[in-house]
């Protein structure tokens, strides 16, 4: 069987559990109404009969489980028409914006023959998908039969534009567009509406749908509600708890065909350039990954946000190649023409990419919005700041620590004083709880840090400052790693085991001889 007719089976298999659910909502009603109607002629328990007295109490009971039943279905069919399908946040991209990108699209569609996507949208991402439009919500019209759904919109991850090569970027989308060929086909088309209604069901009342995936956002989850509302809330998410659970096999398989059948029918263009787009793949997300959480996770700490992500993921791999010899002659595919150059400003959508970026991954900041930042300006504005900011942290822990009769100096020979006397932990304790007053819950990308791990950080930072300030350092950008230390023009890396030793065993001498060699002054201030 050709994976277009399995896909279509489990469709049509949804597509029962639908109807068996309105045909069991349905039946006691009708088997209500036989009773009434046998009433009333005279024919199912005549008045003066000898059963009439079981008739009646039949009537009667039958007539309570249709109305039950009639108001669970009520309840289920209102919250399914109000719940909507969660949408992935993206940056919709314009014919206008890109209209060489449309070009290509349209023209491999055309060689698939399958519907070209109704539009396209980048989102911050290493992945590219189908988004199907979401449909209108239903009114109180008379029930229609179900229509073929529009073309769904083209999400493509926006690291690939700037990464990849224009025909390599044709290759990798080539099995992703052949999928539109599903949304034409009415019987999928209403499978996915109904289970995406069902999730989305579920969804907005705070739960999740198990195995039926849905957006990187979703809804916000509706304030509780107590009494009778509370009880029917209840009563429908089980009901369709039930309906996911009989769907959830057909559903997992469903896709799983259709993702074939669009394997299947994209496997005759540039098949061969897609197994090397792939490569790419891997690479793109491992250079996304880490530009996100080493150069602008730092960033959006100080509530700045770099400008241009996507170009400094094209930096990030470059570099990446350059150290990584796994990575040999990837440098050279950058003579090809970018797959950005598809776009007609790709500064401009680079920027809001990257805003998106700064809003799904970390949050908006709680005051003051966000300030853009270009990457020239990442070593004073992230960088320097990021070192004040800890070692302004460090220092006020070390007071509370240590109180003096006048504020204490920040110095390295007050901090590292205290490291050797053992009292680590009371500054870890005291940083993490200084953070914890501070800040929001930790974000989507902010990794869980003890407080070990905090003052490590913060000691770091302190050291960083006195470089700087007392032994011409200068604070730098890695594109892999994120902030570093560049004294004499040079990138230090052999500060962390000293620092770990210093924090973690109150051996502070061979930090005392890491500073020493590079001729920092310990007894001079920080400036903070």
């Amino acid at each position: 069987m050709a994976a277009v007719d399995i896909a279509r089976a489990h469709a049509q298999a949804v597509l029962r559990v639908r109807g068996l659910a309105r045909a069991a909502a349905a039946l006691p009603t009708a088997v209500a109404v036989v009773l009434l109607a046998g009433r009333f002629t005279g024919r199912i328990g005549a008045p003066g009969a000898s059963d009439a007295a079981g008739w009646d109490a039949a009537r009667w009971a039958v007539c309570a489980v249709a109305a039950l039943t009639l108001l669970v279905a009520g309840l289920t069919a209102r919250a399914l028409r109000r719940a909507v399908p969660p949408s992935t946040p993206a940056v919709p991209l314009d014919r206008a914006e890109a209209p060489e990108l449309y070009r290509l699209i349209d023209e491999l569609a055309d060689r698939l023959d399958v519907p070209a996507p109704s539009a396209v949208a980048l989102t911050p991402d290493c992945d590219s998908w189908l988004e199907d439009v979401p449909s209108a919500r239903p009114t109180a019209a008379p029930p229609q039969p179900d229509p073929a759904e529009p073309a769904p919109v083209l999400v493509i991850g926006s690291p690939f534009l700037w990464w990849m090569r224009a025909g390599e970027l044709r290759a990798l989308l080539a099995p992703v567009v052949a999928g539109t060929a599903a949304s034409a086909d009415p019987e999928i088309a209403a499978a996915r509406r109904f289970l995406r209604r069902l999730d989305a069901c579920l969804d907005s009342g705070g739960g999740t749908a198990p195995g039926l995936g849905g957006g990187i956002l979703a809804a916000p989850p509706r304030p509780p509600r107590r009494g009778p509302a509370a009880l029917a809330d209840r009563v429908v998410r089980r009901v369709v708890r039930r309906l996911l659970g009989a769907c959830r096999g057909h559903s997992a398989e469903l896709e799983r065909s259709v993702a074939g059948w669009a394997s299947e029918q994209a496997r005759a263009v540039d098949y061969g350039l897609r197994i090397a787009a792939q490569e790419q793949v891997g690479l793109a997300y491992a250079g996304w990954d880490r530009l996100l959480t080493r150069v602008a996770l730092p960033a959006w700490r100080l509530g700045r946000h770099p400008a241009h992500l996507n170009a400094g993921v094209v930096s990030a791999l470059t570099e990446l190649s350059r150290r990584d010899r796994l990575a040999d002659g990837y440098g050279s595919r950058l003579g090809d023409r970018p797959a950005c150059d598809l776009l007609e400003e790709p500064g401009t959508v680079d920027r809001a990419v990257s805003r998106l970026a700064a809003d799904l991954f970390f949050g908006r900041p709680a005051a003051g919005g966000w300030h853009e930042l270009e990457w020239a300006d990442y070593p004073a504005e992230v960088v320097d700041a990021g070192w004040r900011a800890g070692a302004a942290a460090l220092q006020t822990a070390l007071d509370r620590l240590a109180p003096q009769s006048r504020p204490g100096a920040p110095t390295l020979t007050r901090l590292l004083g205290r490291l050797a006397e053992g009292d680590g932990e009371l500054l870890a304790a005291a940083l993490a709880a200084q953070l914890a007053r501070t800040t929001a819950p930790a974000p989507l990308l902010e990794p869980d840090r003890s407080g070990r791990d905090l003052l490590v950080d913060h000691v770091t930072a302190m050291v960083c400052c006195a470089a700087v300030d007392t032994a011409g350092g200068a604070p730098g950008l890695d594109w892999l790693d994120g902030p570093v230390l560049l004294l004499g023009g040079v990138r230090r890396t052999d500060l962390a085991g000293p620092v770990a030793q210093a924090v973690e065993q109150g051996q502070d001498g061979p930090l005392r001889a890491w500073l020493d060699a590079a001729d920092v002054r310990l007894e001079k201030p920080v400036r903070l």
